[in-house]
């Protein structure tokens, strides 16, 4: 029922354009060239020849151009359209202008230079205005698809989100739980928490930056809990204000390869800094780094899915408004990603 009353609306929307169109063509039409001092005159010989250039235009724009040229039949289209014309001259000069002017204009025939003078301009003026309200409508419904895929492309890059998540944290709960160790409840805590915003906290496009960092602080304090006594974790936000506005979980998956990068292969000497500033443009600037044994690690061969995913979403997100460095030498691995925030 909707999709009727849109169509409806951009029927009725388009009918008042050629209601317009051809008003002010026609307003045009009936200048009188010959007496410069007299604007407009209007007489019914104005009126008649006009509805043979109006029934033309109709034909060419709601039959030729939908069903031949847009079907990209243009030899087709062309030779209706020139048929089409031939008609609109016929008429005029063997039909209308030996009925108004019997005794003038009506006893010859000025050729078909003079003649296609009259007629494409008016025809390609009306037939013209025409194409180009397809081209807005086709180009309108190009943005609308744009978006929807747009839409449903960062979907299904989130979704995928939350299953990398849990499949790793779980499997180091059971590690924990199966050890008996004491952290075990803390951990469940801290992974219900960050859960919980993950699934119904951050629905929304974006989210106050603000929280976002408190998500962040809380995931990264859920992986320290798994380091222990082998390394050194720093957390640092220097955050004035909430009045931007961040994708949510946009960082994560650099905090989360951080860790499992230093702790693959590597028993301790952990070292991960995390540091997140804002500027007073609107500029969040983040880094995060973390070290590694490049011989026990596999970082520079399978990064998975994660930062393929969170790379697609900055260039969906923030098209021309982020900047991401990566950088990977014998021993670290530096992430540097800066992007311009909208406030509320």
């Amino acid at each position: 029922m909707d999709q009727q009353l849109i169509e409806q609306h951009k029927g009725k929307g388009e009918f008042i354009f050629q209601v317009i169109l051809h008003t002010l063509v026609f307003s045009f039409y009936t200048i009188d060239r010959h007496h410069p001092d007299v604007m407009y005159t209007f007489e019914t010989y104005h009126f008649v020849f006009f509805i043979n250039y109006a029934w033309a235009n109709l034909l060419i724009s709601y039959v030729c151009l939908p069903h031949l040229f847009y079907a990209k039949k243009y030899a087709l289209f062309t030779m209706m359209t020139i048929l089409v014309v031939a008609m609109v001259i016929l008429i005029e000069e063997m039909v209308l202008e030996r009925w108004f002017f019997p005794d003038s204009r009506g006893t010859n025939f000025p050729g078909v230079i003079f003649s296609l003078g009259q007629v494409l301009p008016i025809l390609a003026i009306l037939s013209g205005f025409k194409f180009a309200w397809d081209a807005l409508l086709k180009q309108r419904q190009l943005d609308e698809l744009t978006a929807m895929v747009k839409e449903s492309e960062l979907a299904f890059l989130k979704s995928q989100i939350n299953p990398h998540f849990l499949f790793n944290n779980l499997n180091n709960l059971y590690a924990y739980a199966v050890e008996g160790s004491r952290k075990t409840p803390e951990i469940i805590l801290e992974l219900s928490g960050v859960l919980r915003y993950m699934l119904y906290e951050c629905k929304e496009a974006s989210v106050p930056l603000a929280k976002e960092i408190d998500h962040l602080r809380n995931f990264t304090q859920l992986y320290t809990l798994q380091i222990e006594d082998r390394g050194e974790v720093f957390f640092h936000a220097d955050i004035d204000g909430n009045d931007f506005r961040i994708a949510p979980l946009i960082l994560n998956v650099f905090v989360e390869n951080a860790f499992k990068h230093s702790q693959s292969g590597q028993a301790d000497k952990i070292q991960i800094a995390i540091h997140l500033g804002l500027k007073e443009n609107g500029w969040l600037h983040f880094t995060c780094g973390n070290n590694y044994i490049p011989e026990n690690n596999n970082s520079g061969r399978d990064k998975g899915i994660g930062l393929e995913n969170v790379c697609k979403r900055l260039d969906l997100l923030y098209p021309g408004s982020h900047e991401l460095h990566i950088d990977q030498t014998d021993d670290k691995y530096q992430v540097s990603l800066s992007i311009q925030l909208r406030k509320k």
